[in-house]
């Protein structure tokens, strides 16, 4: 039980309070007035009881010691995922808080240094960095090593619409057309015309399926019915520092369908013609493995983005452009959600919702006809015709 001593040094009064954590350790804390100590005790018996009990040892913990020990919870994660992690801790958030202790950080620090990082990066790359933080931070919660997150409810910047670019129709079939130009690699080497097609049919294929770069280079061509339109997406492939080409399910973990427009149809048709089942649609250009990115990018990619006008272009912002192309010819948000692989609908509205603002007028212009049809005479309405009841 807790209780409180009386001590005297030096001719000099002190108060002991002493008490068990939850674990049963015993912790104590010296106070020159008796009423502080009593104090203390109530605090530390009420946390106790609600479940909300940290110990101050515990939440001494270094961050950097704490954020390698989160690292090694994070084995749920992907690959990239946890490169990625691993490359924001090391990059952004040790460089600051590695040697501050857990118990210390307060929330109005984090808001300053959320504040400097915003200074130096995008909104969107602010909230990522921000985000591993909160992560970290919700674990020591968990474990008992402090009482709240305050990384949570911190103010981040706002994603600027601008920030995210989508193209045209016309700059995407320009876009696809400059990736098919024959590319001199060397004076001894040049890509043939069915490779330099295949970049082409790359550009088309993410903008109008909408499918992750990743997605895309794990395509099989058992995967395609091209009979039905579809292309099956089980799988992703993505080059990891340190450990290559690593294979696993889409992002979500989710296989879904995808819709291919009529006019992919017959050029996929030709591509998959002589492969077997257990080719890759898209093989990289010197073998059959699968596409890399940093490949793509330096094959064509690049230099096309730049022929058009878009010279920081990335092959991901395919992605969002599918998403904007789909929503302007009438996609609802289930559709595209399912279409994208998001886990869910308010995923993909939190990402694309602003796009849905330009379909308002078809909206209102949609009830208007109703309604009109709604008033017109019975004379000028079809006639209902119910069906004979059995006699």
């Amino acid at each position: 039980m807790a209780n409180i001593q009386k001590r005297v040094l030096k001719g000099k009064i002190s108060w002991r309070a002493r008490y068990r954590t939850p674990s049963g350790a015993e912790r104590s804390k010296s106070f020159d007035r008796k009423v502080d100590a009593e104090r203390f005790l109530t605090t530390i018996e009420s946390s106790k009881i609600m479940g909300c009990y940290v110990d101050p040892i515990q939440s001494k913990l270094a961050v950097g010691e704490w954020a390698e020990r989160w690292l090694t919870h994070q084995a749920h994660l992907k690959p990239s995922t946890y490169e990625r992690y691993t490359g924001i801790l090391r990059q952004h958030i040790l460089p600051k808080w590695e040697s501050a202790e857990l118990g210390k950080m307060a929330h109005s620090d984090i808001q300053s240094w959320v504040m400097a990082v915003s200074l130096r990066h995008s909104p969107a790359t602010v909230r990522k960095i921000h985000s591993v933080l909160a992560l970290v931070l919700d674990m020591s919660v968990k474990d008992g090593r402090l009482s709240k997150n305050v990384a949570r409810g911190v103010n981040l910047p706002r994603i600027d619409r601008e920030e995210r670019r989508y193209l045209t129709h016309a700059q995407v079939e320009a876009l696809a057309t400059k990736c098919g130009k024959p590319l001199v690699v060397s004076r001894h080497w040049r890509l043939s015309e069915r490779e330099n097609e295949t970049y082409r049919l790359i550009v088309l294929f993410l903008v109008y399926t909408g499918v992750r770069f990743g997605e895309m280079a794990a395509l099989r061509v058992g995967s395609l019915d091209l009979d039905r339109r579809r292309a099956r997406i089980v799988a992703s492939v993505t080059a990891v520092q340190g450990r290559g080409l690593v294979w696993g399910t889409p992002k979500t973990y989710e296989r879904r369908e995808v819709p291919i427009p009529a006019f992919l149809v017959t050029e996929l048709a030709q591509q998959v013609n002589r492969l077997s089942d257990d080719d890759l649609v898209f093989a990289g250009v010197r073998s059959a493995g699968p596409m890399r990115v940093a490949t793509f990018r330096r094959g064509g990619f690049n230099s096309a983005a730049k022929a058009i006008g878009i010279p920081d272009l990335h092959p991901h912002e395919l992605r969002h452009t599918a998403a904007s192309l789909a929503i302007a010819a009438g996609a609802d948000v289930k559709v595209v959600q399912q279409m994208l692989g998001h886990a869910s609908a308010a995923m993909t509205m939190d990402i694309y919702g602003h796009l849905f603002d330009d379909r308002l007028d078809e909206v209102a212009a949609a009830m208007d006809d109703a309604r009109t049809a709604s008033q017109r005479p019975e004379s000028e309405s079809p006639a209902l015709v119910l069906p004979q009841q059995g006699r």
